[in-house]
């Protein structure tokens, strides 16, 4: 998707609303919960390990379980107010106005938003990766959430 508005007749979603990339949540969480319980596993089948071994393999599955926990955290919501992005580890509030442009160029790992400070904010919880039907679809979504909510002036390619 290129950077100029969508000109779709669809409005906006209405608000309330929160982008998430949900597939790969679902990946991840699967392959967190998995990995946490064959290391249980291993750890309870083991004869030969010691306590602090076993708990040293439990202790691995949660401190894995816990960094994919992390990697699915990223979301956007939108309120009427403005806009919450939540990325891995910061959060940050913006009022619509200070959203510029809603950018997903072909390539790009996720969204970037071209904020009225001259600075860009990435913006995770759209990302192509596993659904890339669907972050083109969010994104556009945000896209018109931002030039509805904006400053009343659609973005100019």
């Amino acid at each position: 998707m290129s950077a100029e508005p969508v000109a779709d007749s669809v409005s906006p979603p209405s608000l309330p609303v929160t982008f998430r990339p949900t597939r790969t949540r679902a990946v991840l969480y699967t392959v967190g919960l998995a990995q946490l319980a064959a290391l249980a596993a291993i750890a309870l089948a083991l004869p030969k390990l010691t306590g602090g071994e076993r708990i040293s393999f439990v202790v691995t599955g949660l401190l894995v379980l816990a960094v994919l926990l992390l990697l699915a955290r990223p979301r956007v919501d939108a309120r009427q107010e403005g806009l919450t992005v939540v990325n891995l580890t910061t959060r940050r509030e913006l009022a619509w106005p200070q959203v510029l442009r809603v950018n997903l160029r072909a390539g790009d790992p996720w969204v970037t938003l071209d904020l009225a400070d001259g600075t860009s904010l990435p913006v995770m919880g759209i990302q192509p990766g596993i659904a890339r039907e669907a972050a083109l679809r969010d994104a556009r979504a945000l896209r018109q959430l931002a030039d509805a909510h904006g400053t009343g002036h659609p973005t100019a390619g």
